[in-house]
């Protein structure tokens, strides 16, 4: 059931173009919404440090003697990945859908929370600017009275919202927290209705432009970024929370078509979670299985693995050579109504009924032994301690 909380009038007219509702009337924001997500180039003169960031990041991805073979595979891959970003337009969208959605996100809370008005959100990225750092010191500056960081990985993993929130933890090592902004945090997500239902819409959007014949026979391949073994082993919940936003999305859907859940963006040589996507439309191809749809259950806006990975590397050439006969790939939510209102309604639940922290995220992997980790639960456990664990309140 969809809270009462998501009924917003998304017919008005939502400016776009300003970066929140706070900042475009110079007012003091009182509710700031951290988005936290990885981040990417939005120039190729970007590229090299957005990569040599991941190669060097141990929460992204374990390498041996990382201090060196991390910066090393970064510069070796960097002329390569240039010219991928050059294909979609020569940097990545995620900033501009980012900033649009933190937009629609926060013009929709004002409306249906004005207790908590006005909110204003801050983009908080990994890699590339803006980085985190740079959303905290803002917040401070802002004054802000309450501050959700707020996950846009719905699903978690300790490699993309784990790092995003040791990066956090970090900030505050060696600084004092404001003793005026209370905290609290929205880390997982993956299996709201309304998320189910606008990744929904968008398989709808692909089913249609196939021949009614073969409609009901198309098949709905699931793709959402892989994860090395060694950390599905370790008790990672990222791949049952993918697999639980594909089930949720198929009971919206309500269709008869075959689905499967497979995995892409594999990097380095070590084993990771598999079927690969590119294998396994390969796959399917010689099973006679050639009228297929993309779906990036995992991504919520456009970016390189999207635009060129999916679109241009297995849509225009591995389908092809592989014999696919229709191949389509569903849009990301971006600023889809629906997605918006998903946006909104997670936020105005949690700033109502919380809880400030989640027992989730507090309970470690069964195998972690990471020392990182653990002090950085401990942390959030204390930041967010200052309201209570039950209900959230908003300081009028």
């Amino acid at each position: 059931m969809i809270s009462r909380l998501c009924r917003i009038n998304l017919s008005l007219p939502l400016n776009t173009a300003t970066y929140s509702t706070a900042a475009s009337n110079n007012v003091i924001p009182k509710t700031a919404i951290v988005m936290l997500n990885m981040g990417g180039p939005q120039t190729t003169d970007q590229v090299g440090d957005y990569l040599h960031r991941i190669m060097t990041d141990r929460d992204m991805i374990q390498l041996p003697v990382q201090s060196k073979l991390g910066p090393w595979i970064a510069s070796r891959r960097t002329e390569e990945v240039k010219k991928k970003y050059m294909e979609i337009g020569g940097g990545s969208p995620i900033l501009k859908w980012t900033n649009i959605q933190g937009n629609l996100l926060t013009q929709a809370l004002d409306q249906m929370l004005p207790e908590s008005a006005p909110h204003k959100h801050y983009v908080a990225f990994r890699y590339v600017p803006p980085f985190t750092e740079d959303a905290l010191e803002q917040i401070e500056k802002d004054g802000v009275k309450r501050a959700v960081i707020f996950s846009q990985y719905p699903q978690y993993s300790c490699a993309t919202t784990g790092s995003s929130l040791n990066a956090i933890a970090d900030f505050y090592r060696n600084r004092q927290v404001p003793s005026g902004v209370k905290f609290s945090m929205i880390e997982r997500w993956g299996t709201h209705p309304l998320l189910a239902q606008v990744f929904a819409e968008r398989i709808q959007e692909k089913l249609a432009l196939f021949d009614e014949q073969v409609r009901e026979d198309v098949l709905i391949l699931f793709t959402a970024h892989s994860l090395p073994l060694k950390a599905v082993s370790r008790g990672d919940t990222y791949p049952h929370e993918v697999a639980a936003t594909v089930a949720a999305c198929m009971r919206k859907l309500a269709v008869r078509n075959p689905h499967r859940l497979v995995w892409q963006s594999k990097v380095g040589p070590l084993p990771w979670l598999q079927p690969y996507t590119d294998d396994a439309i390969k796959a399917y191809a010689k099973q006679g299985r050639k009228h297929i749809i993309l779906v990036p259950i995992a991504f919520v806006n456009e970016h390189i693995e999207t635009l060129h990975e999916l679109d241009i590397e297995y849509c225009e050439e591995l389908a092809k050579q592989a014999g696919v006969t229709q191949i389509e790939r569903a849009a990301a939510p971006n600023d889809h109504p629906t997605f918006i209102a998903a946006l909104a309604d997670v936020v105005a639940n949690h700033l109502k009924n919380g809880p400030s922290v989640n027992r989730q995220f507090l309970t470690r992997c069964p195998h972690c032994t990471s020392l990182r980790c653990h002090s950085s639960k401990e942390f959030f456990k204390t930041l967010c301690s200052s309201t209570d664990s039950n209900k959230q309140t908003i300081t009028t």
